[in-house]
């Protein structure tokens, strides 16, 4: 089994010099999918096209919460909706709550993060959850009525085990990346111990988040095998342990179906 990506960002900027390079690097390296993530309306279509040019790459469609002033036309839902429902798109992500900055305002956030939810029922997607700073309100709105039975991934998961047992009861995913290599992470630390592998889904935020020893460097899927080996120290495992129930976890969460 390969190694699968379930949370990149390859539209951004940080990749307009060599982005077919590179992507051709990781195709060649063992990195089978790679699942990119809108974070607005423009990156959403820019996702789309890389998985109409590329065989390698999924997407998901969504507005991260520090872009959903532009959800206020409402005729943005109805594109996105058009978008979330082609092939290749596998969630609606990402989306959430950010109150790490004081704009945009949090009834704002908190009414869109709602409505891409019920998108994704409509859809019938996953989603791919972004939370910091904003642990309470999260929770509380996951736990609505409707919520439970779609599904996804809380991505960089950054809260404590209390938190992190409320989302696997909730039978969602927590995607690991290059924090886990950070000496500053013991909470998340904590997290990867105690959380079941059949709950473990690999994810880079390139070009963000880079791993030690690259840290603070342009992240990329080629830097997975220092998430993949904390990982497997932690939980006392085998890398390939931990590569395998990774692959079989973002093809069950995403609805892949992918030979080995």
């Amino acid at each position: 089994m390969y190694i699968i990506d379930t949370h990149a960002h390859y539209e951004d900027e940080a990749f307009d010099a060599d982005r077919e390079t590179l992507l051709k690097k990781i195709r060649e390296s063992g990195i089978g999918v790679v699942v990119n993530i809108g974070s607005s309306m423009e990156t959403t279509k820019k996702t789309l096209a890389l998985t109409k040019k590329y065989d390698f790459i999924y997407g998901a469609a969504g507005v991260h919460p520090s872009e959903i002033e532009e959800l206020e036309d409402e005729s943005c839902y109805r594109e996105l909706e058009k978008m979330a429902k082609e092939d290749k798109i596998v969630a609606i992500g990402e989306i959430g709550l950010d109150y790490h900055w004081e704009t945009p305002d949090r009834e704002l956030q908190k009414k869109h993060f709602e409505k891409q939810l019920e998108l994704a029922k409509k859809v019938k997607k996953p989603v791919v959850i972004h939370s910091r700073d904003a642990a309470a309100d999260t929770l509380e709105i996951m736990k609505g009525a409707y919520k439970q039975d779609i599904g996804g991934i809380i991505h960089c998961f950054s809260y404590g085990k209390e938190m992190a047992r409320e989302y696997l009861n909730m039978g969602y995913y927590l995607g690991i990346g290059g924090v886990i290599t950070f000496k500053n992470s013991k909470k998340l630390k904590e997290v990867v111990e105690y959380m079941p592998l059949s709950r473990l889904v690999l994810e880079t935020d390139s070009p963000y988040l880079a791993p030690e020893p690259n840290r603070g460097k342009r992240n990329s899927s080629l830097n997975l095998g220092h998430v993949i080996r904390a990982i497997a120290a932690l939980k006392q495992v085998t890398e390939q342990e931990v590569v395998d129930a990774a692959y079989e976890n973002a093809c069950r969460v995403y609805g892949l179906e992918l030979g080995n």
